[in-house]
């Protein structure tokens, strides 16, 4: 059994989040993918209710700030995009910049994660969660680049570049096959099915079963959040049409490519346009065009 009278994750963290209590169940999510004790000290950016009707290409983008003077960029992507990488590296190096003053030396430039739940395909893979960061590898010794030992005493402590450059998480989760096999997968699982079993003990994830419920919305609040459900089913079952239309444009074209080859052949031996015709269902003024 579990609970199924759940709010979606990427509603939660962009209309829940106002309180310390909420708090604890992001952070108990951060905390079991980063595999480290994650204490967020203050939300800095969210994208609140579009006034625009874009639900169906909802995207989520929060900002949060941990007790370790760093950033965190969750991002949401329910539909398909192409240059999603591409945005996964503006993301970072806009936060970047923006949070250094003119003036200041780069060694106060903040440590930067980016976490990118997505609702697609992006790229190829077989796993379902993935994690990015950047080391510098010899080409003849392949050896790791390292960090000077004074580097390390003026830089806090960072012993490898990696530990400057922005980090990237990305939970493919549609690619997950719903077992839980450690607490990361409960959060997952929750992120795929809405649902939290009653056996499920992740950091923050009994929170959110206790006050992520749909029952507790304002009567308001609840409308749109199920007018929100609703759109993103409909943009699943748009998606899900022209993908079939497409298939089916396919199949056609390549049958009638086949029906013109067939047609030449038959042409080409001699055939009359009428038994040429009765063959292929072609047209006379198409056989006559070949």
């Amino acid at each position: 059994m579990g609970n199924r009278n759940l709010i979606r994750f990427d509603w939660a963290i962009k209309r829940l989040l106002r309180n310390k209590a909420d708090f604890t169940v992001l952070e108990g999510f951060l905390s079991e993918l980063m595999k480290d004790d994650i204490a967020i000290e203050s939300i800095l950016e969210s994208e609140g209710n579009q006034k625009v009707d874009i639900q169906k290409f909802n995207r989520v983008d929060m900002l949060v700030k941990n007790s370790k003077d760093e950033f965190v960029i969750i991002e949401i992507q329910n539909e398909s995009e192409y240059d999603y990488f591409h945005r996964m590296a503006f993301g970072t190096s806009k936060v970047i910049t923006e949070y250094i003053s003119v003036g200041e030396p780069y060694k106060n430039i903040k440590k930067v994660y980016s976490i990118n739940i997505v609702y697609f395909d992006l790229g190829q893979g077989e796993d379902y969660v993935y994690h990015g960061k950047t080391d510098f590898i010899g080409i003849h010794k392949a050896d790791k680049l390292q960090l000077s030992t004074k580097q390390t005493e003026l830089l806090g402590g960072k012993t490898e570049p990696s530990q400057i450059y922005p980090e990237y998480y990305v939970i493919k989760v549609n690619n997950f096959d719903d077992v839980a096999k450690d607490t990361l997968d409960q959060w997952i699982y929750y992120l795929k099915n809405n649902e939290i079993k009653d056996e499920f003990n992740a950091k923050g994830i009994n929170k959110a079963k206790e006050l992520w419920r749909v029952d507790r919305l304002p009567e308001t609040e609840r409308k749109n959040y199920l007018k929100h459900i609703d759109d993103l089913h409909y943009g699943a079952s748009m998606t899900w049409s022209m993908k079939v239309d497409a298939e089916e444009r396919i199949r056609k074209d390549e049958a009638k490519t086949n029906t013109i080859k067939i047609a030449k052949e038959l042409k080409k031996n001699g055939a009359t346009i009428d038994m040429i015709a009765n063959s292929t269902g072609l047209s006379k003024e198409e056989i006559e065009r070949l």
